[in-house]
């Protein structure tokens, strides 16, 4: 059995399974066919060679934690999930509105600032 505590992903079981299949594919496909005892032995060797490079692939992913979640369970995190977002684009809204407000408030006081000052360098009339 394969050890799983590992947290790297063992890249040479998973870079096997394309050539174990080629393997397969080039037994059943060669001119010599399944027809000979060793070309029998080669293409069982090879079939079983894939099948327990796939088990064992398998068997890491399914170990992954957090790798298997049932419908209930996706549901609930989707759902968990879409209450995240919308919460996270109301407080983006607050926020938003907040800075539009203190950016009105900010140019009328800029506003009543420049009448002020306005109304001080202008000179009485006589």
């Amino acid at each position: 059995m394969m050890e799983t505590s590992s947290t790297a992903i063992p890249a040479r079981l998973f870079s096997t399974i394309i050539p174990n299949l080629i393997s397969v594919l080039k037994h059943t496909q060669s001119a010599e066919g399944v027809v000979t005892p060793q070309a029998k032995q080669a293409l069982l060797q090879a079939t079983n060679d894939l099948k327990n490079t796939l088990t064992q692939a398998k068997d890491y992913a399914s170990s992954i934690p957090g790798g298997e979640l049932n419908f209930q369970e996706q549901d609930e995190l989707l759902l968990m999930l879409e209450k995240l977002r919308d919460h996270k684009w109301q407080e983006l809204a607050h926020f938003a509105h907040k800075v539009t407000s203190e950016a009105k408030l900010f140019t009328q006081v800029e506003d009543v600032k420049m009448e002020v000052d306005s109304t001080a360098s202008t000179p009485f009339g006589s």
